[in-house]
Formats: C-alpha cells, sequence, structure tokens
C-alpha cells in the first residue's frame, strides 16, 4: 500500500537532511518563505530544548530527602551487584580503597560512597507532603555531581519541574491499573516516547510542538524566517513546523555553515566550474514542479549560509567565549564538554539575532546516553556533570552578550524520553515514566520545585504508593502544561496553544507558573 505525500511535505523531509560544517558539498537545509511584512517587535525571546536522549533516571537527578522518602528510596537503590543509591545528604565522601560507615562497602571512584552525599536544596515555597508519605515536611537534594546546578538553583536562576511526563489527560493509579482512562501510546518505547516529548504524537510524527511555536511567531522575524527553529543536534521532529522548517548548524568551530566548492576559486581544475554548479542547481526554470521548487531552496540555502557566515565574524558573535573543559567525575579527567559546545553555538547565535534581524527563535540541542539498563553508576554522573557544567557556562554566556545581559531573555529546558524505575536491576534501571526536569532563564522563578514531588517506593506488604504502578511514577503534570507554561512566556496566544496541544484542555491548569 502507498501513501499520498505532498511535494511539500517531501522537501521538508529532504531539507531536513542537510549537512553541517564541511561534511558534505552544500548544506541543503530547508526554509520556510520569509515573511514580506514581517511585523516588528520590541523585544528577543527564544527557547533553548536541551533534550537528554536515552531516559534520565529522575530518582538519582533530584530526590526527596526527608527521611521517610530517602528510606524507602535507599532500601530500593541499594541493593544488586553494583547499587545505585546515593548517599544521604551530609555523609562526607569515603575515600577510595577504605570502607563506607554507611553501606559496609569499599569506596572505588565509580561508586557512590566516593561521591558523598546528596546535595541539599532549599525550594522557596514548601511543597506540600502526598497521601504515602510519612513526614511533616519534605527536603530535596541533588545529585552529587550536579553542583553547578545546585548553585544556579540556589540563586534562583534554575526551577525544577517535578513529575512531569506524557499524558493525554489526568491519570491516577485506580485510573491506570482499571485502564478508565486514555494514556499515551507505547508508554515505555524509546522512538515513541521522544517524539511524543517533541511532537506530541508517536514516532512518524510530522510537527513538533518547538516548530509549531515557531510558525505561529515566524512573521515577527520579518524576512529571516529561516532562523526561526535553529538546531544544533542534527535533524529533530521537535522543530518540524508547518511553514517553520529548522536551521541546522554545526558546533564550536568557525564557519557557522561551510559550503565546499560552491564558494571556491576552482573545480575539477576550472575556474569557472564552481558558478556553473552554482547555476545549475539554482535553476528554477525547470519543467518539473519538485525539482524547480528544490533550485529555489538551495539557493536561498546558500544565500542563507554566506549570511550566518557573515553574521558570526561580527565581535558581538566571536567575543561569545568557549566553554571551558569539565571534570570526568568518574575518571577525574579534564575533557571537552560537547553539550556545552552546542550551547556556545546556541549563545553566538543569539549574539548574532540582531544582525540576522530575529525576534524569536527556537532551539535544539541533545545529550544522549542515558538509557542506563547497565553500569548507571559510571555512565549517569557523567551526564549530570557534562549538564550542571553546559548549563552554568550557558548562563555565564548570555550574562554578558556585547556588553548586555540577555538571560531574561532566554529559557532554556530539560526534557527527556522518561524517567527510569524506582527499583534497580542489579547495576542499572530500565524504562519508567514521571521525572522531574530544570528549567533556567532571567524570566523564570527560580529557586523552587514546581508541580507536586510524588510520594516515594514501590507497594509493599503494609504499603501501597499512590502515585506509582510497578516500577513507573505516573505523572502529575503533562508534557502539554509544561510546554504550553513555556509557549505562554515565549508569546504564543492561548488559541494557538490549544491549536498545538489538543490534550491542554484536559488539564485544569495551562500555566504552572515557573516562567
Amino acid at each position: 500500500m502507498t501513501s499520498s505525500i505532498d511535494r511539500r511535505y517531501l522537501l521538508r523531509v529532504s531539507g531536513a537532511l542537510g549537512i553541517l560544517g564541511t561534511a558534505a558539498p552544500f548544506a541543503l537545509q530547508l526554509a520556510a518563505a520569509g515573511s514580506a511584512a514581517g511585523d516588528s517587535a520590541p523585544d528577543y525571546k527564544a527557547l533553548v530544548c536541551v533534550f537528554l536522549y536515552g531516559g534520565n533516571d529522575g530518582h538519582n537527578t533530584v530526590l526527596a530527602t526527608d527521611s521517610d522518602s530517602f528510606g524507602r528510596y535507599f532500601a530500593a537503590r541499594n541493593t544488586g551487584a553494583d547499587p545505585i543509591a546515593l548517599m544521604p545528604v551530609g555523609t562526607a565522601a569515603t575515600p577510595v580503597g577504605q570502607t563506607s560507615g554507611v553501606t559496609g562497602r569499599v569506596a572505588t571512584q565509580r561508586t557512590p560512597e566516593a561521591w558523598g552525599g546528596v546535595l541539599p536544596i532549599t525550594p522557596a515555597t514548601a511543597q506540600a507532603v502526598p497521601a504515602g508519605t510519612n513526614a511533616t515536611s519534605r527536603t530535596f537534594g541533588l545529585h552529587p555531581f550536579l553542583a553547578p546546578m545546585k548553585t544556579l538553583f540556589d540563586q534562583k536562576r534554575v526551577a525544577i519541574l517535578a513529575n512531569v511526563g506524557t499524558l493525554i489527560q489526568p491519570t491516577t493509579k485506580a485510573q491506570y491499573v482499571a485502564k478508565s482512562v486514555s494514556i499515551p501510546a507505547n508508554l515505555f518505547s524509546h522512538n515513541d516516547q521522544q517524539s511524543t516529548w517533541q511532537a506530541d504524537a508517536i514516532e512518524g510524527a510530522q510537527l513538533g510542538w518547538g516548530g509549531r511555536m515557531g510558525d505561529m511567531l515566524a512573521n515577527m522575524n520579518g524576512t529571516s524566517t529561516l532562523f526561526t527553529a535553529v538546531s544544533v543536534s542534527g535533524n529533530a521532529v521537535f522543530l518540524s513546523g508547518q511553514s517553520v522548517i529548522q536551521y541546522q548548524l554545526s558546533t564550536g568551530a568557525a564557519p557557522a555553515v561551510a559550503i565546499t566548492g560552491a564558494q571556491g576559486g576552482s573545480l575539477f581544475g576550472s575556474s569557472v566550474a564552481p558558478s556553473k554548479v552554482k547555476d545549475l542547481i539554482t535553476d528554477t526554470a525547470l519543467a518539473s514542479n519538485f525539482a524547480s521548487d528544490y533550485a529555489g531552496i538551495v539557493s536561498r540555502s546558500i544565500g542563507a549560509t554566506s549570511t550566518v557566515n557573515a553574521a558570526f565574524t561580527q565581535p558581538i558573535v566571536t567575543g561569545v567565549a568557549a566553554p571551558s573543559t569539565y571534570t570526568n567525575p568518574i575518571t577525574g579527567n579534564a575533557e571537552t564538554n560537547t553539550l556545552a559546545l552546542q550551547m556556545q553555538t546556541v549563545a553566538r547565535m543569539i549574539a548574532a539575532g540582531q544582525t540576522l534581524g530575529v525576534k524569536r527563535q527556537v532551539f535544539f540541542v541533545s545529550l544522549g546516553g542515558f538509557d542506563t539498563h547497565d553500569t548507571q553508576n559510571t555512565t549517569q554522573p557523567n551526564l549530570l556533570a557534562k549538564l550542571a557544567h553546559a548549563f552554568a557556562y550557558f548562563d555565564t554566556a548570555l550574562s554578558n552578550v556585547g556588553g548586555l545581559d540577555r538571560r531574561a531573555q532566554v529559557t532554556t529546558f530539560t526534557a527527556s524520553d522518561f524517567s527510569r524505575s524506582f527499583t534497580t536491576n542489579g547495576d542499572g534501571t530500565d524504562h519508567a515514566w514521571g521525572s522531574h526536569h530544570f528549567i533556567m532563564g532571567g524570566a523564570v522563578k527560580g529557586g523552587d520545585i514546581y508541580g507536586q514531588y510524588p510520594t516515594i517506593g514501590v507497594d509493599l506488604a503494609g504499603f501501597s504508593n499512590p502515585d506509582a504502578t510497578g516500577n513507573a511514577t505516573i505523572p502529575t503534570v503533562s508534557v502539554d502544561q509544561y510546554a504550553a507554561t513555556l509557549g505562554n512566556w515565549f508569546g504564543v496566544s492561548p488559541a494557538a496553544l490549544d491549536l498545538i496541544f489538543p490534550n491542554l484542555k484536559n488539564f485544569g491548569v495551562r500555566n504552572l507558573g515557573f516562567v
């Protein structure tokens, strides 16, 4: 069976595969047509999605540390061949080779005993104590290698959104068990949940909510709509819109995008060949509509590349400092942080915004490797160290862009497939559901935890967790609510948000208030 695919969609898909840097002859990147009568905008705003591919373990990222919650946590995770339970707040790091007074095990650099206790944080607003938690108040902490994130939280520059995940409607444990409500399809599938987070639909979705927000506000970018949705991490459905198509950039080194041959002085030994090839591939006077449209897109892409590269030579852009190395907490070595390099490119693009004439931009960066079925103790700590280092770098970079503090104009947020199972499988964790995420920016009401942090623990004799089924915590905040709150700040109208998120109407709270 064949399906009908329109010419515009085929062009979108082919252009999304545009090359980066010097990897191929031409940067064939799809562009939305510029709005000839673009509205003027008095300000600039950017959303930056940091996607953690593989499903980050939220239980070891943001922890409830009151004695009842931590006791259940520690009992569940301090088991197996390679226990993954973090040490309690205030626990001194056990020197490598010595025996921990908490666990009775010999510490190595790759075990939690050597890392010291969970880092305490104090939310500005006291969290309600949920049913099933035996505590008079709740306290919280972060993974030991999230120290830069703790600093940002304490400075009220970062907020935490608790227990968010893909939902169609509010769902309780009883409803989930009874199958009396609709739930997202393929809950524990990486590809489907990555797509549902980014596009509100399983794998195969064509439109992402970042791109759809770009659609709604692209006219604010005048004739520069090509730069509305920008990926520094390859093709992502998150940035695919109906008219706005993601523009892909390479990371780190200049130029931003390089086209080999088209701007060269010779090709196949001929000095005129480059211009002749360019004429051929940009010729729109063709009988085939597809070929004519494709040539037009190539022509715009070549022009856009020149525009971006020229903008990236401006002092305000070159003045964005490169990130420092970070210390891999497992090896102790100083290493390059690939996520921070992506954030540098985003910061440079933001700095170039005035030259490019853009007022609204959506960015996508990512960090992979969070599928920690095995060896979680050597994998997640290093990834979280990268995340925290990149956030701290980006905050600093935006604090002085050409002498201006741009942090209030940029909101950065994390997303991931799902969280991990509450119990360990021996040396790792498996696929689960609700998780906790970070939001950073000058407009963010930081230093607080939004949403209800759930009760901790799996069902045991005498204890039934109302917030979890099996090993999976049921989200109490939907991705739609999370995204709509960001969209409201970005300037997307309530009516447009309803179009982008059809399930938003099912939730009583549309704005979570963190920005």
